[in-house]
């Protein structure tokens, strides 16, 4: 009995392929992997984020990206589709379709059950080799809870929010953002607010 082996697609693949496609699919590894639609909730939370950066920064020698900008992270192997990207100064590009960023700023991630593990682990660790990473954000969209990793050095601090009156500060990028509009119109269930005061 012969066991079936998973094609191993090189980067130059997987881009021919994925710039065609009318369904995203993120690579690491030499795998292609298909990306689910996202909830109400976390297309709510991703575009209050990128509504209230996309303000701040709009004047400034910045950019915000919505989830349709791709992001290579060279040393891992891995072409993923953030949920929010700000990028400062020159944005830098893998080729000329400007299509896949090689420079972010901060990324942020709206958490689900199954993709909270990876972002929180193996996705984080592959980003932290982004040199011009100074911040990754991580929203949770069945609760309310903000986790901010800054970059200080070689390590990354944790901030953590949980509060409608608190308000995430994105220091590299000098924003505010309060978690009343990160969260505007989800709908958290009582259990899930009482049991995050």
């Amino acid at each position: 009995m012969t066991l079936a082996t998973k094609r191993i697609y090189t980067p130059d693949e997987y881009l021919a392929l994925e710039r065609k496609a009318t369904t995203r699919s993120e690579f690491i590894n030499g795998q292609i992997s298909a990306m689910t639609g996202g909830s109400r909730e976390h297309n709510l939370i991703s575009g209050n984020l990128f509504a209230e950066l996309r303000t701040q920064v709009r004047h400034r020698p910045c950019e915000a990206y919505t989830s349709n900008m791709r992001v290579r992270i060279k040393p891992a192997g891995l072409y993923t589709y953030p949920d929010g990207i700000v990028v400062c100064g020159h944005p830098h590009f893998e080729d000329e379709e400007r299509d896949t960023l090689l420079n972010p700023t901060i990324v942020a991630e709206v958490l689900s059950s199954t993709t909270e593990a990876f972002d929180r682990g193996a996705k984080f660790a592959h980003y932290r080799y982004v040199d011009s990473l100074q911040e990754y954000v991580l929203i949770a969209q069945e609760r309310m809870q903000v986790d901010h990793f800054a970059r200080v050095g070689q390590q990354w601090l944790l901030t953590s929010y949980s509060r409608p009156d608190e308000i995430l500060s994105l220091p590299s990028i000098e924003c505010t953002v309060p978690l009343s509009e990160i969260y505007a119109r989800v709908e958290l269930s009582a259990e899930t607010v009482l049991a995050h005061p």
